[in-house]
């Protein structure tokens, strides 16, 4: 069966509206909903249809029925993890608002400089450049085996059309990235940046997204998580109404089943945590088991998690920065942990014969999922095998980034230094950089700088090719 969603943009949403869905999920029969990992809603049992008109405020979607897509956002991690500077929480808001369609295609709005959303489970990912407002954007289109770099910056406020003129042209069936950056720019006009030096996305261990944790001198951010991904409504209900009261505007989920308020004030914290001691929430999980993704409404999923952290518990294995994934053969998701268990498709065997489950193990070159390529360990083992093969996971893990246990809040960098011999605008500091040209100007990739006609410009303050100096770029 596949359950309701509810499209939250972005994963961000007021506590008004967070208690309208809970009055309607009660309302429908439910005494739970549970979040998924594009950061939407789920209600996870049948419901009757014929009150959904009672809810006018609510699109109810079934995603592969109705075609329509959540926009994942990493909103939840600004003001509380590593951030670009200038992508605040407002800009993002803003950002969000150009999106006015009911996407098809999965779409990402991230920062490279967090860990705790995925960069690169979308089809459309705008990943924040360095660059005020303008974005990188990978494609991984419906068909495409690999995830390719739009040859242009796209500017903040032509996101939303952009993403609906790469909707628009899929009937076209592009199969490259320059066929579908050409029938964009006929398609639409734009700001577009050009592309000045490759993107970046420093390591940083998975972080703990649990409790009550301090933002500067005087508020206070909570992290929630259940581990059946079964949130009551009653609960959540006085939570938004405490919200209300404390004036927060904004509650935002992560892909991880969980939810996080920021803001709280100082002066509110004792009424917190006695508001949490009196629903009997637990707030101290441990990372062994939070830091997992698994499908929803999966009791199988569920066991095998269990059975896995339980022995990592008894052997106190640490899992540190590490994240797991669980699917099986006919997943249709992109794979976004550290390490993943994949298990078989049963072959068809005439006969009451009882055949043993058996899985695969993968994990991700140099365990960071933003590489966004997975390598096989191990192929066809038992269940009883997987504690041993993930503890010796984990130990090449640890052995890779060295024994040093770093605090979260530090970089875990593990990166050559490279040189690029690059030409910057004296007037503005936009680089040219002959590997990426300028597709702004119609000027190809490897195209010398010498080679450039005379007449060439700035492709943003429009200064003259004199105006470029020889720099050396250390990356």
């Amino acid at each position: 069966m596949e359950p309701y969603r509810l499209m939250i943009n972005g994963g961000v949403l007021s506590p008004g509206e967070l208690k309208y869905i809970c009055e309607a999920a009660e309302g429908l029969g439910l005494d739970a909903i549970s979040f998924g990992s594009r950061q939407d809603i789920i209600f996870p049992e049948e419901i009757d249809e014929t009150k959904f008109a009672q809810y006018d405020k609510i699109q109810f979607v079934k995603p592969k029925r109705d075609g329509v897509e959540n926009i994942a956002s990493s909103y939840v991690s600004a003001e509380i993890l590593p951030s670009t500077s200038w992508l605040t929480s407002d800009r993002y808001l803003y950002v969000l608002e150009q999106f006015k369609h009911n996407p098809k295609l999965r779409i990402n709005v991230i920062d490279p400089k967090q860990r705790l959303v995925p960069l690169f489970t979308g089809n459309v990912n705008f990943i924040a450049s360095e660059h005020e407002d303008y974005w990188y954007l990978y494609l991984r289109l419906p068909g495409w085996k690999k995830t390719q770099m739009y040859p242009a910056l796209i500017y903040s406020w032509d996101m939303g059309k952009v993403e609906l003129a790469i909707e628009n042209i899929l009937i076209e069936e592009p199969e490259s990235i320059e066929m579908v950056f050409d029938l964009v720019i006929d398609a639409v006009d734009t700001n577009n940046r050009t592309v000045d030096k490759p993107l970046e996305v420093p390591f940083y261990p998975f972080p703990y997204y649990e409790g009550m944790n301090r933002i500067g001198q005087d508020r206070y951010w909570l992290g929630l998580y259940w581990r059946n991904n079964r949130y009551d409504l009653k609960f959540l209900k006085a939570m938004c109404d405490l919200c209300s009261e404390n004036k927060i505007g904004k509650i935002t989920i992560t892909p991880w089943k969980s939810f996080i308020v920021k803001g709280i004030p100082l002066h509110s914290k004792l009424n917190w945590e006695k508001f949490l001691g009196k629903y009997g929430i637990n707030v101290r999980h441990s990372m062994l088991e939070m830091n997992w993704h698994l499908p929803v409404n999966d009791k199988d999923a569920l066991s095998l998690k269990k059975y896995l952290v339980t022995n990592f518990d008894q052997n106190d294995i640490s899992t540190y920065g590490l994240t797991f994934g669980i699917t099986s053969y006919d997943s249709d998701t992109y794979n976004f942990t550290s390490i993943v268990i994949e298990k078989n498709r049963q072959p068809e065997i005439k006969g009451d014969f009882i055949i043993r489950d058996t899985y695969n193990l993968l994990y991700a070159k140099n365990f960071d999922p933003n590489s966004r390529e997975y390598i096989m360990h191990v192929q066809d083992v038992d269940k009883v095998e997987l504690p041993a093969l993930l503890m010796e996971l984990s130990q090449l893990y640890f052995e890779q980034l060295g024994t040093e246990r770093e605090d979260e809040s530090t970089q875990v960098t593990v990166k050559e230094t490279t040189e690029d011999e690059v030409h910057q605008c004296s007037e503005c500091m936009t680089i040219y950089n002959e590997v990426y040209g300028d597709i702004t100007q119609n000027i190809s990739p490897n195209t010398t700088f010498e080679s450039l006609p005379d007449t060439y410009e700035c492709s943003l303050c429009e200064a003259p090719k004199s105006s470029f100096e020889k720099k050396v770029l250390i990356s």
